[in-house]
């Protein structure tokens, strides 16, 4: 498992991306979020004549286009919201299969076949989840089926650009998720450990730091109106 982590946290430095993790005090004219506006995304995605219909766009990310933009991305990630398949807390059945694997040190050629098997079931199932997608770059790299690698690497890369184009993880500029999950695998690929979650009015959460680096942010603020609003059109008050 400390192979694995070690692994993990070596995304941390593409992840502070464009300085989106702002020190206390500086004001950064480098990275300008955008205000993310769920109604217009609606009408893209499904919208045949748009660029950013969600087939086509959907289309392209399976087949590994590397000219998707930014904001194709964008409408990927947070239009998924409007899917039926959506439930930002369900967990694939495939997923739990190999979950115990997750907690071991080393792994065998078997076991990493294994976790690919499921690795790609689970990710079929639930395309956005994060973190199985650090397993499964993980266990492909150890199989040395580096062209996979690469290909779920710039994907997950990109994904976590969409997330953070959202924001600056402020309290005035959160970042957009469609999963709680996703909060987590922020604040860990940004080196920071999750010390206490927090939820506030306004569908927001706040994730607070165990030991906050002098001199920068004590935590991040995630915007998880789409998750509730979901949830409660979906299941009610269950």
């Amino acid at each position: 498992m400390r192979k694995l982590l070690a692994v993990i946290m070596l995304f941390a430095g593409l992840w502070v991306w464009a300085g989106a993790v702002p020190e206390k005090g500086r004001k950064d004219t480098k990275f300008r979020p955008i205000d993310v506006n769920m109604d217009s995304i609606r009408v893209n995605i499904q919208n045949p004549r748009s660029n950013y219909y969600y087939k086509r766009l959907w289309r392209k990310y399976q087949s590994n286009d590397t000219n998707m933009s930014l904001k194709e991305y964008r409408h990927l990630y947070l239009g998924y919201v409007f899917s039926e398949d959506y439930d930002p807390y369900r967990q694939s059945e495939f997923s739990k299969k190999i979950q115990p694997l997750y907690y071991k040190k080393h792994h065998t050629p078997a076991e990493c076949d294994t976790i690919i098997k499921y690795a790609e079931l689970s990710l079929a199932d639930d395309p956005f989840d994060l973190k199985q997608m650090e397993y499964y770059i993980y266990v492909l790299k150890e199989r040395q089926k580096y062209t996979r690698a690469a290909i779920m690497q710039s994907r997950l890369n990109n994904l976590i650009k969409a997330i953070m184009s959202t924001g600056t993880g402020t309290k005035e500029k959160p970042w957009v998720v469609i999963s709680p999950v996703h909060e987590y695998v922020i604040t860990n690929g940004l080196n920071f450990k999750a010390a206490e979650h927090l939820e506030y009015e306004g569908d927001i959460d706040y994730i607070k730091f165990e030991n906050p680096k002098s001199g920068g942010p004590e935590g991040f603020w995630f915007d998880v109106s789409n998750i509730l609003r979901v949830r409660q059109q979906k299941f009610g008050d269950e």
